[in-house]
């Protein structure tokens, strides 16, 4: 009878015992899934090769994102007999992070162009931009630029530029935001005789949008700018429209079409000028 007694106790005890180890929340599972890394850190690191083990990647893998970014594309077209016609343009973009606060963005391109063995176009066009606490919602921005255009008869053009911007929609596929800048420019025309030199005050306005599909190998991305002048009569606006396909991890196909108009040009020179061009982009990251 104790033995019975001893081995009823030792049983119970068995009992409470397991009942213990069980989970107190029984509608949580004991293994948890792994959760997938931040949609931001996969676009940073995408496209690496999985060289090593799945716990050693864990272990290893970097996500702080690339402090330097590069874009180069040369695009145009060329066209002979009754009308000979070559246009080509080449463009940059280059990205500094050199704080989690603090970046530095460049975008300077060149067009060269003839028609029928005449120089039509040599635009240059150099920037420096700087971004202040790009990683918020809300940022501030400050630019400079530095122009030439035969097309427009422009000898230099000087802008500086600071302001704030807000991003309406920042998600994987879709990217937009805009920007608002108080705008000093000085221009010297060609022409100075009877056409004199602009230095004047604008009020700019930039649209910026990016749109990604096929899982990010097709893009589409606009940028709009709106610059009416607030000390004179004198009114601008350009845009653009780019769609890219990537074949490669560093090569993309794009087509581009970009606007410009100023409502004060030259004499003999349209307020109007439009291109539609096709090539080739370079990219990659650090």
């Amino acid at each position: 009878m104790k033995l019975k007694l001893l081995l009823l106790f030792i049983f119970s005890f068995y009992l409470t015992a397991q009942a213990q180890d069980t989970p107190a929340d029984t509608l949580q599972p004991v293994n948890n899934p792994v959760m997938q890394a931040d949609s931001t850190a996969q676009e940073e690191e995408g496209g690496e090769e999985e060289e090593e083990g799945s716990e050693e990647e864990e272990e290893d893998k970097d996500t702080t994102p690339a402090k330097f970014r590069y874009r180069f594309s040369t695009d145009g077209t060329v066209t002979s007999g009754n009308v000979s016609r070559a246009l080509i343009q080449f463009a940059t973009s280059l990205d500094w992070n050199l704080h989690k606060t603090f970046k530095l963005s460049s975008s300077p391109s060149y067009v060269f162009g003839n028609q029928n063995k005449v120089a039509a176009e040599r635009e240059t066009f150099a920037d420096l931009r700087a971004s202040f606490l790009y990683e918020k919602r809300f940022y501030y921005l400050a630019f400079s630029s530095y122009e030439q255009s035969n097309l427009r008869k422009i000898n230099n053009r000087f802008i500086g530029a600071g302001g704030i911007g807000y991003k309406l929609v920042q998600k994987k596929t879709i990217y937009l935001s805009v920007t608002n800048v108080l705008l000093y420019e000085k221009t010297d025309f060609v022409v100075n005789e009877k056409f004199p030199d602009r230095n004047l005050w604008r009020n700019s306005t930039r649209l910026f949008g990016e749109y990604t599909f096929d899982n990010g190998k097709m893009s589409l991305s606009h940028t709009l700018y709106v610059q009416p002048s607030i000390t004179e009569k004198n009114f601008r606006w350009n845009g653009n429209l780019i769609l890219r396909y990537q074949v490669s991890k560093n090569v993309s196909f794009r087509s581009m079409m970009e606007n410009s108009y100023e409502s004060i040009v030259v004499p003999g020179r349209k307020n109007n000028d439009f291109r539609w061009t096709f090539g080739i982009v370079l990219e990659g990251k650090k």
